[in-house]
């Protein structure tokens, strides 16, 4: 298990006065493969440390039918939208880049799937670009469909049922060796305002970002640059739930909030094997309901924990949301 902070309470039954229940699935870093045989010019840049990653570890650890068989789960679970945090890619060659297109289509059309991009997304200067305009109907704010066609603008908004999406993305290219990412002034100034907006409206806000806000939660050539942007935008304005990936390992923690600590949930690769030496496909189920009270939130995770096995459901929680 990953990181686990004491921010939960045992399951509460539902009650007559609870609306009905909105349903979110969150799953990160599925790392498509195979991966396309690059030319030599392209592998003339950082991309030949990713390929030799990947031919050496990622070819091994994330082969198999485990992120196939964790979509079907997840189907079958039948959620309201589904949140995807991140590096679609492994080194974002542009037959890589459109494949991943092809394979969101496949997974949820735009209108039921929102994605933010990772670092491998953005792997080589350009290469971000090249991403957004690629899944710019996944990654577009419900008021930027028609000014924004083509690209990405973030952090974008997207209101499903009592949920109020915000994409935040951290991805930039880096130099060999580092995997960071940055959010940046303008951006987190826009996230500022549209969390506080949100509030006011009584929305329930969920923060999709691909690199954890939280201190310590990455090594140092891996981090969000400015993380404390970030904390310092949600607890000015607030939002009521934080979900993350890149880290590989199921997290659950906190930042501060105005009203009170923050959940801040990370999940594992979506491709990854089990019995290595990160957690196994995993991702999480969340089902969030308004009531006369504030807001409920029941955590479910769902993945694979032995070689061989199938989709188990690894734990259960009930989030303590902070109450405005």
């Amino acid at each position: 298990m990953g990181t686990r902070q004491g921010f939960f309470l045992d399951r509460r039954v539902l009650t007559a006065n609870m609306r009905p229940m909105f349903r979110l699935a969150h799953f990160s870093d599925p790392h498509l493969g195979p991966l396309p045989d690059p030319s030599l010019w392209q592998l003339a840049s950082k991309r030949v440390l990713g390929y030799m990653n990947w031919r050496g570890n990622r070819l091994r650890s994330m082969g198999g039918d485990y992120l196939a068989r964790l979509l079907d789960d997840m189907d079958a679970a039948r959620p309201d939208h589904i949140a995807l945090t991140g590096d679609l890619v492994n080194i974002a060659l542009p037959a890589e880049i459109a494949a991943a297109r092809d394979w969101l289509t496949a997974v949820a059309a735009p209108e039921r799937l929102s994605v933010v991009p990772g670092n491998h997304d953005a792997y080589v200067p350009g290469a971000l670009k090249s991403a957004m305009q690629a899944w710019s109907d996944y990654m577009t704010g419900d008021d930027d469909a028609m000014t924004h066609t083509g690209s990405a603008h973030f952090p974008f908004l997207r209101r499903r049922g009592p949920l109020a999406l915000v994409g935040v993305s951290t991805a930039k290219a880096t130099a060999p060796g580092f995997a960071s990412g940055r959010v940046g002034v303008r951006q987190t100034r826009r996230l500022t305002e549209t969390l506080a907006g949100l509030g006011e409206a009584g929305a329930f806000r969920v923060v999709m970002i691909h690199h954890p806000p939280f201190k310590g939660a990455t090594s140092w050539a891996k981090r969000l640059e400015d993380a404390s942007r970030v904390r310092a935008a949600i607890k000015r304005s607030g939002a009521e739930l934080v979900l993350h990936g890149h880290t590989h390992i199921d997290s659950r923690t906190m930042i501060e909030g105005p009203n009170g600590p923050v959940p801040v949930i990370g999940v594992p690769s979506a491709s990854h094997a089990p019995g290595g030496r990160k957690p196994g496909a995993r991702y999480n189920l969340f089902d969030i309901a308004k009531t006369d009270g504030g807001w409920t939130c029941h955590l479910e995770e769902r993945g694979f924990i032995e070689i061989g096995g199938g989709i188990e459901v690894i734990d259960r929680a009930e989030l303590v949301i902070p109450s405005r």
